[in-house]
């Protein structure tokens, strides 16, 4: 497998090349409408970016008056390789430079299991996907794990539903195995980054981006950029005490929100209303499958279960409530509901809704829109994508 060599010389080029990323291909006029270069240093940096071969001409661009401008284009042939692992399954894509998803995997797939056995998985899945002629290597690859990572080493620290994997070298055997650079990320920072770049945050410099799926975590989001924290924990709100004296909690303490709201919380409530007797449709779907998830929950309130209603919008409120202490603190320009939770859709945002707009200051949600997640499972693959191709394209 291939390894990408080349790297931005400095912060102009590196600049170019998240231009062309972001917003395709481009003139050397209209890129040079977005740097501070004057057209002797932008022809400069163009010329040596073309020497590289990370970008490529591309033909005429349409006249602006005098003589016509080349258009320029990342090179057609770089590939990232995107993998989002989650609690119960695994995301696997093929990106190209722009981060357009070229081919895209899912899997079931149990993350206790530890981390050899996942990346067995992933790395089948990875050349499944190479296989089909999507790509001969990897240029970089980006990985999303569901609990806390310290970032610069690419390291899982203490994550409380990821058993075996406390300190496992992620990045350090994955480049290996891949022949590439990779970096490694907590699942829901890529999932705003996901959102950021080609979904519902696109024009949003200041946003959060909270994921509710077998945990639940949040992505920070000031000034364009992931906020990580100290030592990576940024975020990880599905360990605030949503009620006091609540629940015992995987990570040790009670009343987290993660314990009374999540994907595992909610089908745990769910099992127990169906042995009580109180919902004879969720009684009957735990009868037929032996069990019963969020998918259950959320097809038993669209047939208007009131029981399931009730447990969506109990869930909602303890995590509205959770939100809104975030938005009074941090004073976001928008929420982004995410996760496999979020197949309860609308009844679950109202409860959320409803529960900000009540709490929080009218100054801080007078123009706040809490709104789902537009791209779904591909939010964290395209997150990954972005992840390695930000570090790809800033100076070595």
């Amino acid at each position: 497998m291939r390894r990408m060599t080349a790297r931005p010389a400095n912060s102009h080029q590196a600049r170019l090349l998240k231009l062309l990323r972001d917003g395709g291909p481009n003139s050397r006029a209209q890129l040079g409408d977005q740097v501070d270069l004057s057209r002797s240093k932008l022809a400069v940096e163009v010329d040596r970016l073309l020497e590289t071969g990370l970008v490529v001409a591309d033909g005429l661009a349409a006249s602006r008056g005098g003589r016509r401008s080349h258009n320029i284009r990342l090179a057609p042939n770089l590939r990232f390789l995107g993998v989002d692992i989650g609690a119960t399954s695994v995301d696997v894509a093929v990106t190209n430079a722009e981060l357009e998803i070229l081919g895209h995997l899912n899997q079931p797939m149990d993350v206790r299991e530890g981390p050899v056995a996942v990346f067995e998985q992933v790395l089948s899945m990875a050349a499944k996907l190479r296989a089909t002629g999507l790509a001969e290597g990897f240029d970089g690859a980006g990985i999303g794990v569901p609990g806390p990572v310290r970032f610069p080493e690419g390291v899982p620290v203490a994550p409380p539903i990821m058993p075996g994997w406390d300190g496992f070298p992620v990045r350090e055997a994955l480049s290996q195995d891949l022949g590439c650079p990779v970096m490694v990320d907590n699942d829901v920072n890529l999932m705003a980054m996901g959102e950021q770049h080609a979904g519902v945050a696109r024009s949003v410099g200041d946003f959060l981006c909270v994921k509710i799926g077998t945990g639940i975590g949040c992505g920070i989001v000031v000034g364009g950029e992931v906020h990580r924290g100290a030592t990576g924990s940024a975020g990880d709100i599905g360990h605030i005490q949503a009620v006091p004296g609540g629940r015992p909690c995987a990570c040790g303490n009670q009343g987290c929100l993660e314990a009374h709201f999540s994907g595992a919380a909610l089908a745990r409530d769910a099992i127990e209303a169906a042995q009580q007797g109180h919902s004879a449709e969720l009684a009957a779907r735990l009868e037929t499958n032996g069990t019963l998830t969020a998918i259950d929950v959320a097809a038993a309130a669209a047939a208007g279960d009131a029981t399931a209603l009730d447990l969506i919008r109990e869930g909602g409120n303890r995590t509205g409530q959770v939100i809104a202490g975030l938005v009074s603190f941090f004073n976001p320009g928008l929420v982004v509901i995410g996760g496999g939770v979020t197949g309860l859709g609308h009844t679950l945002l109202a409860a959320i809704r409803t529960q900000v707009y009540r709490q929080s200051l009218p100054l801080a949600t007078g123009n706040l829109p809490i709104v789902l997640g537009e791209l779904g499972p591909t939010a964290g693959v395209i997150g990954a994508a972005r992840l390695i191709s930000d570090h790809l394209f800033s100076p070595a």
